[in-house]
């Protein structure tokens, strides 16, 4: 169990990277824990502000206001720079299509959907 999670987390970081996500903004780790916790448990992601926040703001040791600020962050500065074909692949679009940055948990969703079906 361990193991496929380390591998889960590696998956999820290799996929933030080529998103363009810079590691020195707090969001990155907020949103990699935020789709982690969501491809074990895909019923938190339909209330995102009222269930998984608030987990991620206890292991963090923050404020959940403070967890949806970073992570919309961290998915702009991605938007902006990232590679737009992996975001079409993950998102259905991507910023070519002249449609802006996806919400927040519209990206957790599909990022935690689309690592669950690269597990199979």
């Amino acid at each position: 169990m361990e193991k496929r999670r380390e591998e889960e987390i590696q998956s999820i970081t290799q996929i933030m990277l080529e998103l363009g996500m810079p590691v020195h903004l707090r969001g990155y780790h907020y949103l990699r824990e935020a789709v982690c916790i969501s491809v074990e448990d895909m019923e938190l992601v339909g209330s995102v502000t009222k269930l998984l926040y608030p987990v991620i703001a206890k292991r963090y040791h923050t404020e959940h206001e403070k967890i949806e600020r970073a992570i919309r962050s961290v998915i702009e500065v991605g938007w902006g720079r990232g590679n737009e074909n992996l975001y079409k692949e993950i998102l259905g679009y991507s910023k070519k299509n002249g449609i802006s940055r996806p919400t927040n948990s519209e990206f957790i969703a599909a990022m935690a959907d689309w690592v669950r079906m690269k597990e199979r």
